[in-house]
């Protein structure tokens, strides 16, 4: 990867962000130009510490077609990751919202790239394009079958219309487009508002600051596989230097856990002792989610190599130093 990479002009949007500034550091290290565009906050830069002589930070409003396409130019990749994420809570009680925010961003990054003149763009689409009922481990074919998992109904179909919006680039313009399908991202750096954030970054901020009982939503039956950020970022990355076409392919790992033995083993490493409590009366959006990964592994190469036990222990041990350094990563 390190031969690719070095001296590309690459743009990743939304790159302060959790996912966005693990891939930055990487593209840094294997000697990119990076140039980050997104709506920059001090939470943000803090997260691009250890590059930010390295880099170039643009701060601009992805909707603008105009002011993202100037900055587009001159460059020979963009790495679309920026969007507006959330929890299954805020996802269904806020579907309409998820759709028109990500939709506008992911349909004005793309025109902005095709005006630039840039001809390599990369999609970041998501696990919750799938239908609520679909094959487990699920395949790539699955991806428009019926309606996304109705947690996620809004941000789902959001994802879909970027993955149509890339085919028919890349058929029109001739861009060189690809298309990911990453899983369930964790890692230090995540969002812990336990409002809007993901199972993990939220049972870990709980767990941590003390709460007991920790609530858990659902039965906890529910099965997830997680994907540490570091593989996340790489199988972007991966993806993008080898997988030039607009034909989705999911990244994430083999290994599967229900939210039940997740909270368990959470509370374990914590060194916590809390009462661990399951809400019935509570959404737990889809049953299961794991994906076939296959494709990625014969068309990509990519393979996770953080274990989910190992991921959890470094983002445990970089929260226990945000609280002791007196913040809140939210």
């Amino acid at each position: 990867m390190s031969v690719f990479w070095k001296g590309q002009r690459v743009v990743v949007t939304g790159g302060s962000g959790f996912i966005g500034s693990h891939m930055v550091e990487q593209l840094v290290a294997q000697e990119a130009h990076v140039t980050v565009v997104d709506n920059i906050s001090r939470g943000k830069l803090e997260n691009l510490r250890e590059v930010r002589g390295r880099i170039q930070i643009q701060s601009v409003d992805l909707r603008n077609v105009e002011a993202a396409s100037q900055i587009f130019r001159g460059h020979d990749i963009v790495i679309h990751l920026a969007a507006r994420v959330a929890g299954v809570s805020h996802n269904q009680a806020h579907p309409a919202e998820m759709f028109y925010k990500n939709s506008m961003i992911n349909i004005q990054v793309l025109e902005a790239a095709r005006l630039a003149g840039v001809t390599r763009f990369e999609a970041v689409s998501t696990a919750c394009v799938y239908p609520r009922d679909c094959i487990i481990p699920t395949p790539e074919s699955e991806g428009f079958r019926g309606d996304p998992e109705p947690s996620n109904l809004g941000y789902g179909w959001s994802k879909r219309m970027l993955e149509i919006q890339a085919r028919l680039y890349a058929e029109e313009y001739k861009m060189e487009i690809g298309v990911v399908r990453p899983y369930n991202a964790y890692g230090p750096r995540d969002h812990f508002d336990t409002a809007t954030s993901h199972v993990i970054p939220a049972l870990i901020r709980r767990v941590l600051e003390g709460e007991d009982p920790v609530v858990v939503w659902g039965g906890g039956e529910q099965t997830r596989a997680f994907l540490y950020v570091d593989d996340f970022a790489r199988g972007i990355l991966e993806a993008a230097q080898r997988h030039r076409l607009p034909d989705p392919v999911n990244l994430g790992t083999r290994e599967e856990i229900s939210i039940r033995d997740l909270i368990h083993l959470i509370v374990e490493i914590s060194g916590k002792n809390p009462e661990i409590v399951f809400d019935r009366s509570k959404p737990s959006g889809q049953p299961r989610r794991n994906c076939d990964t296959g494709k990625s592994e014969q068309l990509v190469g990519f393979r996770a190599r953080v274990s989910l036990q190992e991921g959890l222990r470094r983002t445990i041990a970089w929260y226990q130093g945000v609280l002791n350094c007196g913040g809140v990563h939210a």
